[in-house]
Formats: C-alpha cells, structure tokens, sequence
C-alpha cells in the first residue's frame, strides 16, 4: 500500500495556483490510472485504486494548505496507515520550475503545508515530492507569488512536470524511495 498526499488549497479561485500544483499532481496521476478523487473522508477528497498490483491512496486535504497536517493524520489514523507509505507532493520555491526534487527527511523550509504535516505527524521523517515554482522576485510578497497563477509559459510545460511527477510516483510504487530519489534527483 502507498498513500499520497498532494497539497493544495480547496476552492475554484486557487485551482491554478503555484500552491496547488500537488492536487494537480493527484489529478493528473488519477486521470492516469483510473481513480476517482471524490470520497470527501479524512477532512479531505480520497480516492483509492489499484496500480500496477499495489493498493493507493490519493488524498487531497480540504482543510486549506496552513492545516494539511489535520487531513494526513485523519487518514493515517483511520486506515492505521504507515508513515513509510506515505509519500507527500507539494510545490517548493527553492527547485527549478519543471524539476522535481525528492528527498525524505527534513525541515519545512517555510512551507506552512509542511510545517503542518510535521506538527501532526510528529516527525521530519517522510517521503517527499517536491515540484519546483520558483522563487518570487526580490521584494514580491511570496504568499501573494505562491497563490497566484501560472504564467502562460509555464502552463505550456505544465504537462511535461505533471507527467514527470506521475513517473516518480509510479516508480516508488515498486521501488525503495532510495531507488527512486537516485533516478528523479538529476
């Protein structure tokens, strides 16, 4: 069993914001697979299926990006799910736009969807896709840059980061996060 967590804000005014690139990441790993993201379970959307052999779960909190960590324990604690499986997808201003970065420990950097998930689960300790936006200009407010869209230019390479997220979650489906990280880390 693998669980992912994309983080994003719930409501049609964030749909295409830079902070909801993790939903965007679940939906389209979805699409992909034939999920229905639509369970409103575990103060988020749920939705379950079977990839490739493995149990998956793809959740996206509804509690807005500063109380994600409330959504991830709802559902470890209703599926006595473990942390282990748990892999989390997020955007992050220090990775490139259209690179993705891996990792599985750490701090939150900022980031108030981690810092959340870090309060609720208690640990620094879990397994990361973080999906690179970019840093703001000098002096541009960075709650205004992360909640705001996405340039044109970046939604015509929107795709090919969305597919490259998808290929590293299928890829940590079958293989150690070690494995994987060494592949997606270029």
């Amino acid at each position: 069993m693998k669980w992912f967590v994309g983080l994003g804000n719930p409501g049609k005014q964030y749909e295409s914001t830079r902070h909801n690139i993790g939903f965007m990441a679940l939906d389209r790993f979805a699409e992909k697979h034939g999920i229905k993201i639509s369970q409103n379970k575990c103060k988020g959307l749920l939705g379950e299926g079977n990839v490739g052999g493995t149990k998956v779960y793809l959740l996206k909190p509804m509690t807005y990006m500063n109380l994600s960590g409330e959504s991830i324990r709802a559902f470890m604690d209703f599926y006595k799910a473990p942390i282990e499986d748990l892999i989390l997808v997020y955007d992050d201003l220090d990775t490139p736009y259209g690179q993705i970065r891996l990792r599985y420990q750490g701090s939150a950097g900022g980031h108030n969807g981690i810092k959340s998930a870090i309060q609720y689960l208690g640990t620094q300790s879990f397994q990361r896709i973080r999906m690179g936006i970019n840093r703001p200009a000098p002096g541009y407010n960075i709650a205004d840059y992360v909640l705001s869209n996405f340039s044109k230019e970046e939604f015509k390479t929107m795709p090919q980061l969305l597919d490259t997220t998808c290929e590293a979650m299928e890829h940590a489906l079958d293989n150690a996060f070690e494995k994987t990280m060494a592949k997606f880390n270029v």
